[in-house]
């Protein structure tokens, strides 16, 4: 026992001397409290990114529903402004039209022909509404909006072009009435002063 104790002694000694020299790798220590609040942390971070992809989700949504009711809007205005071209055809062949072939300063041979010009743009105007309608009710080939859109702003440019015409053919007409009409007063006016 007595050497047990020597030993004992002498061991706790050396250790005591060496001590100061020697250097401990030790056992590594984990502060629990960072690691859950690392956890919550991580835990918020993910419900913040999955309410962002949420966010993002309904924006693109929103997004889309905009695109298309601005693509409806744009399908609608051309269509409004084909009816209003088509309305100024109407008045032109109700008012213009007869008065150019009421004059008397139209000869009956060019009759036939100022209503084959006018009738040509009539069926023209005629076309393009039925083309419309189709277009507007059978998906045409399952166009997307702006394929449809693009189209119909297509038939918009057709229909101005077609007022243009009739408003041109119609000064045409106008023009020839009053030269004849002042050709004809000069033709016969009196000679005696």
């Amino acid at each position: 026992m007595k050497t047990k104790i020597k030993i004992l002694v002498t061991t706790v000694v050396l250790t005591l001397f060496m001590s100061g020299k020697a250097t401990a790798q030790g056992m590594p220590t984990y502060d629990n409290t960072n690691f859950i609040s690392l956890v919550k942390q991580l835990i918020e971070s993910g419900k913040q990114t999955a309410q962002m992809i949420k966010s993002v989700k309904f924006l693109k949504d929103a997004k889309e529903a905009i695109e298309k009711v601005s693509s409806v809007v744009e399908q609608l205005r051309a269509v409004e402004e084909i009816g209003q071209n088509n309305q100024r055809l109407i008045n032109v062949m109700q008012n213009d039209l007869q008065d150019i072939l009421n004059s008397p300063y139209i000869k009956p041979d060019e009759v036939s022909r100022v209503v084959e010009s006018f009738d040509a743009i009539v069926q023209n105007s005629l076309d393009t509404v039925d083309f419309i309608d189709e277009v507007l009710s059978s998906d045409y080939l399952k166009m997307s909006d702006a394929e449809r859109a693009e189209i119909l702003k297509a038939k918009e440019q057709e229909s101005k072009q077609m007022v243009s015409n009739i408003t041109t053919k119609t000064k045409r007409y106008r023009d020839i009435i009053s030269f004849r009409k002042m050709q004809d007063k000069v033709n016969n006016r009196e000679t005696e002063y």
